[in-house]
């Protein structure tokens, strides 16, 4: 059982409690309750479950798929789901949700794209009206594809809870914690951790500290799971029982017109009910909202020379049926020794079969000296090339081979990584925050090409053959 403490409430909405209480482990199957006795034992399904609940089960996958990958859960609760109104479009419409990517919404450029952050609205707004589309590629209606979107709010959500029937929200908070309800329990999200609600859950988004901003991915068609170890061992980078799970909690109040606001092919839906769905007394499976803190991470990086693939850094995966090909990888930059001899440290000039979404929580960006700003963003698309900027490699290039070990602190830079071609929204490529002048970083680079080549020393150096160390280490 883990423990969190909270500070008192700033901003509007229901408090949370001084602690909350979380089960721990990614991919358990667990069982919670907010009430001794409420789950029935023995079965799922009894005809009368304790204390007069229904049983309801929510899939995450089809009854049929491997046992390995089947997510389902039980939520025993005073009312059914299935007790609301009939869905209607929302009115006013969002128009900028996008989960179809096609010429009709989105278009496609090479160029390399970086945002400012963008600024906190003036207006009343929720995580809902505030949430946007950036770029993405696939279809939710075909069940393959990504879309990455950012937020940003002011307000907490009244009377209402979104549900997302399109995919997966990996949700991170770049300013402000959220205190996002759901129907198996509370979830406090601070900058720094992240959330995911699968396809299906219906959630509130509170805000205690007032104005919030942060990314969302989603992912049509699959799950996120943690990435294969191989050679690192059984131990290292993020470590299942790090990820935690809310416990049980409910709402039994009336709530007239209380609305349910679904996603459903991009488009929003809304529904009225006269209870909160917040109404799960237990519940029992492995299909569950999660969070986890990503100072918890444990990164690897090499120690003799080079630099490694960001790959190294993958806290979770959303797999595709090709093997080591990820629909949307969630990789990190956190705080970590950079200890390689003779070695261009920062990361390494690129172009890649894949694409990179890059954010950044708090801090700076070990390959963008500036411009690179907490809450801002940049797209990489596939086979674009990017790398560190002017400032960067000269600065790099000007300590020299004797650059002793370096801690990198005070960052958390995130990727967002995967092997479909992005389209761009137009209000991305058409917003005041993008960056027209993010070519200029790499402008300044120079040609530093000699045509005699290095001196053998150099060459003798980066081999590991340097003469005077090895004779000062025999003597």
């Amino acid at each position: 059982m883990e423990r969190e403490s909270k500070a008192v409430s700033k901003g509007d909405g229901p408090d949370f409690p001084a602690e909350l209480e979380y089960e721990s482990g990614f991919g358990n199957h667990m069982a919670s309750e907010a009430i001794p006795g409420a789950l029935p034992q023995g079965q799922n399904s009894p005809l009368v479950c304790p204390y007069g609940l229904y049983a309801e089960q929510i899939s995450g996958t089809s009854f049929t798929a491997p046992r390995k990958l089947n997510l389902r859960s039980w939520l025993y609760r005073i009312k059914p789901s299935v007790t609301h109104e009939p869905f209607k479009p929302r009115v006013p419409g969002h128009g900028k949700l996008v989960s179809e990517f096609n010429q009709s919404n989105s278009s496609t450029t090479p160029t390399q794209l970086r945002w400012k952050p963008e600024d906190i609205p003036h207006s009343p707004t929720d995580f809902i009206d505030g949430l946007y589309t950036v770029c993405g590629a696939g279809s939710s209606f075909l069940r393959d594809g990504f879309a990455i979107h950012m937020y940003t709010a002011n307000k907490s959500m009244d009377n209402c809870a979104f549900c997302n029937a399109d995919g997966d929200f990996l949700i991170v908070p770049q300013e402000g914690r959220l205190w996002i309800t759901t129907e198996c329990g509370r979830l406090q999200v601070s900058p720094g951790e992240i959330a995911v609600l699968p396809q299906g859950f219906r959630f509130s988004v509170n805000l205690p500290d007032g104005p919030s901003r942060g990314y969302v991915a989603e992912v049509f068609g699959t799950h996120f799971q943690l990435p294969d170890l191989g050679p690192i061992g059984a131990n290292g980078l993020a470590a299942p029982r790090d990820f935690l799970v809310p416990k049980a909690w409910f709402e039994e109040s009336s709530c007239p017109g209380y609305t349910i606001v679904q996603k459903f092919g991009g488009e929003l839906f809304t529904a009225r009910q006269d209870f909160s769905p917040f109404n799960v007394v237990a519940w029992h499976g492995n299909y569950v909202p999660y969070k986890y803190d990503l100072s918890k991470f444990c990164p690897y990086n090499t120690v003799l020379f080079d630099h490694s693939d960001p790959s190294i850094n993958t806290v979770l995966t959303a797999p595709t049926d090709k093997p080591g090909v990820a629909l949307l990888d969630f990789v990190i930059f956190p705080p970590r020794w950079l200890v390689a001899e003779h070695t261009f440290r920062p990361p390494y000039y690129h172009r890649n079969c894949m694409t990179e979404f890059m954010g950044l929580i708090h801090g700076g960006y070990e390959a963008k000296a500036d411009g690179f700003l907490p809450g801002g963003a940049s797209l990489h698309s596939c086979m674009t090339p990017h790398g560190p900027d002017t400032k960067t490699y000269e600065a790099t290039i000007s300590r020299g081979n004797e650059a002793g070990p370096h801690r990198i602190t005070d960052t958390m830079a995130f990727m967002f990584e995967s092997f479909l071609m992005p389209r761009i929204c137009p209000w991305a490529l058409e917003s005041p925050f993008m960056d027209p002048d993010y070519y200029q970083c790499w402008i300044g680079l120079k040609s530093h090409f000699q045509r005699d080549g290095a001196n053998e020393k150099d060459i003798n150096n980066r081999n590991g053959h340097d003469e005077t160390k090895i004779g000062a280490h025999h003597g």
